[in-house]
Parts: C-alpha cells; structure tokens; sequence
C-alpha cells in the first residue's frame, strides 16, 4: 500500500509539471504567433512581418473587465507596448512627431473584430515576403526590416502604410485590401525605409520640393518593382494653372502645404504632389538613363530638379 501511496504522489507530481509545461510552451506559442520572420534566400537580408491585430482580442477582454481604464492607455499597454522594439523604437519618424503613434485605439471593436475574421495571414505574409524580396533585390538594407500590421476601418485620409523610421513599415489593413495592393504599397513604403536609412539626417528641414521629389522616388520604385500593378496615380499632363500655385511654395519650409499638395482635395487632384514628383525623376532619368535605383536615391530634391530644369514643361 506504501508503494502504491508513492506511485500515486509521484504520478499527480509528474502531471503537474507536464501541465505547467504545456502552459510555458502554448504561452510561447501565442507570443510566437505574432511574429513570422524570413531572410532573402541569396543575402540573408533578414525581414519579420508582425501581426499586430492578434494583440486585440486580449485588449478587448481588458477593456470589458475595466470599463473605468482609457481605451488609449489600455491599447499602448495590450498592442502597443508588445511589439514596441519591431515596430517603433528609435523610429526616426516616430521620434521626429514626438512619440506619436501611427495607430491609434479603434472606435468600433465590432468592425474590427468582423475585419480581423476576414484576414488571411498566409496570403498576407506571402504578398509582403514577395514584395520585400523584390524590393530588396535592387536596393539592400543592413537591418532587418519589420512590417506591423494592423486592422483598421477605411478613411479617405488614412494611408494604406506609413514608415515610422529605418526598417518600420506600418500597414493599416482595411476592407479594400488586395494581395496587389499590398505588394504595391510595400514596395513604395519599402523605398521610404531603405532612404531613410541611407539619408535621413535628424536635424534636416526638408522643403516642399524635397517631400514631392522623395515620394516621387517612391513611386517610381514602385513602379520598377510592379509595372503591371496600378498602384500610385501619376497624370502625365503638365497642368499649368496648378503648377502656378505650387512653384512659388516649393523652396519653402511647410508641412501643410506639403500635404495638401501631396494628397490632394479642393484644389489638386488626388495625389498630385505624387504625380509632380514622379514626373521630376523621370525627366531627371530620361536625361541620365544609367542610373541604378540606388544611385538616384541619393540625389537630393534641389539636384534633381534644377540639373533637367523641369520648370520648362510650364513654359
């Protein structure tokens, strides 16, 4: 009876470690989850696309159980504070608007959790490794290069991504998302990161002509990496009038009258400072065809558009 009394102790004993055990190894597993990592298979270029959106479920149960806590500082401690290190430290970008984050608590629980249940994590993690790798092939980064993805319900004004620095690209996943949308995108956001990475300087002021011209490198990599995706609108007619009431603006120092000519509204088409930008480096490139991506990534604003005197399309 001893023995059978010891057996019995040491059985119970051994199932509790194996419960604890198999508790360490799910806990491990759901944080794991998050993250799915991959290098380019020639470079070793490493890449790691974090799933945000599978952070919002604990958040929600947070809120339900303490309905006295902000939803704010809730969704920093539950989503954001998590993935903190891939997706914003020392983002220079993140840095510069003063710890303001590009992803805000959700209004609406109900649409994002209906949006969450139509996301596809393979298809998604395979159109942004596609589009990484492709994207890498003509420009390389010394860093690993993180891709955060959140579910967010469609504005007219919020961005499909936004880069918070060197190697931080942010993906607001919305209800029109495409598996081509998103390669697209990727490749325009991954230019940002790689040019910042090269030739942010902190203590710059950068003019309207810089921002146009920058994202005007942005779209022509991505239309490099993705010819036959429709992805950023460019218009290939010189509009004089419009361009009379962007020139006199383009050496100064605006971030809202940046805006306003990069995106559009009552007064430009939609993406217009885009479009401007685009249209600069490709007359710029059509005078220096040899150029790689890499190089013409360097130039500055001011070279690329007083060297092909792209004022004369106005003329």
């Amino acid at each position: 009876m001893r023995k059978l009394g010891l057996f019995v102790i040491l059985l119970v004993f051994l199932l509790l470690i194996t419960c604890e055990h198999t508790e360490t190894i799910k806990e491990e597993k759901e944080s794991d989850d998050i993250y799915y990592s991959f290098k380019h298979p020639e470079t070793g270029q490493e890449y790691q696309i974090v799933h945000a959106y599978k952070l919002y479920e604990n958040y929600e149960k947070k809120m339900r159980e303490d309905e006295t806590k902000r939803k704010s500082l809730l969704f920093k401690e539950e989503v954001i504070e998590p993935i903190y290190d891939a997706c914003f430290r020392e983002g220079e970008y993140f840095e510069r608007s003063g710890g303001n984050y590009s992803i805000q608590a959700p209004e609406n629980m109900k649409e994002i959790n209906a949006l969450i249940k139509t996301m596809d994590e393979k298809r998604i993690n395979s159109a942004i490794e596609e589009a990484l790798i492709k994207s890498s092939n003509y420009i390389p980064s010394q860093i690993e290069t993180n891709v955060c993805v959140y579910p967010t319900v469609f504005e007219e004004n919020l961005p499909y991504m936004h880069t918070d620095g060197a190697g931080k690209i942010s993906v607001f996943y919305n209800n029109f998302y495409e598996e081509d949308t998103m390669k697209v995108a990727i490749a325009h956001e991954y230019h940002h990161s790689v040019w910042t990475e090269r030739h942010f300087q902190k203590e710059g002021l950068e003019t309207v002509l810089d921002h146009l011209i920058l994202e005007g490198k942005a779209v022509m990599f991505e239309k490099l990496i993705y010819p036959d995706i429709d992805g950023t609108v460019v218009y290939f007619n010189f509009n004089k009038d419009l361009w009379k009431q962007i020139e006199p603006d383009l050496r100064k120092i605006d971030y809202s009258r940046t805006s306003q000519i990069l995106n559009g509204g009552k007064q430009f088409p939609s993406s217009y400072g885009y479009s401007e930008g685009y249209n600069m480096l490709k007359s710029y490139l059509y005078l220096h065809p040899d150029l790689t991506p890499k190089e013409w990534t360097g130039l500055s604003g001011k070279e690329i558009y007083e060297e092909e005197n792209y004022i004369e399309h106005y003329q």
